[in-house]
């Protein structure tokens, strides 16, 4: 059986970084905004707030959790190209998905937002060669440093993931 929590498998990144391979993971992340909203086109209130797994996120809370994580990550990656080695404040991701506006809002808000975020972050990726990459941030949950090429290979497989978990259930529950 699929484990329903990593319908794509878990991140991993074997640190290795190439200009095409960065090319690649920044045309994923550009194009996660029109693929999440794809994948929840058409859906009802209902089954908008299905857990996309037992004791998982809804579909409208996973929606809103990726522009939440994406503005994190877009402000990561910023602080590291522009400080020496921050440290980053981690956020309660599980707490921010249990807020009322994230229980209960349209996902058009936060599709929006997400679409907003990228048609900023994207040009700055397209942008980036292998020294920018290379530079890191200290990810306290983590416990290490990480490189801005780790984060942008996490986050092209971040937005895929998210959206796996709705179109996986979409697929599941025989929604079309």
């Amino acid at each position: 059986m699929t484990d329903l929590r990593y319908p794509i498998g878990p991140f991993s990144y074997d640190g290795r970084m190439t200009d095409v391979r960065r090319a690649e993971c920044v045309a994923r992340i550009a194009a996660a905004p029109g693929r999440l909203r794809a994948a929840v086109a058409g859906l009802d209130d209902a089954q908008l707030d299905t857990p996309y797994r037992p004791g998982g996120w809804t579909v409208r809370q996973v929606v809103h959790h990726v522009p939440d994580s994406h503005i994190n990550a877009y402000t990561r990656i910023r602080l590291a190209l522009t400080e020496d080695t921050p440290t980053i404040k981690p956020y309660e991701e599980a707490r921010w998905a249990e807020l009322p506006d994230a229980r209960t809002l349209p996902p058009d808000v936060s599709l929006r937002l997400l679409e907003s975020v990228h048609a900023r972050w994207v040009p700055l990726l397209e942008r980036l060669d292998a020294a920018a990459g290379a530079r890191s941030l200290r990810h306290p949950e983590h416990g290490r440093l990480m490189t801005v090429d780790e984060l942008i290979a996490l986050y092209a497989w971040h937005g895929d993931h998210h959206t796996a978990h709705v179109t996986s259930l979409r697929d599941r529950m025989g929604w079309r």
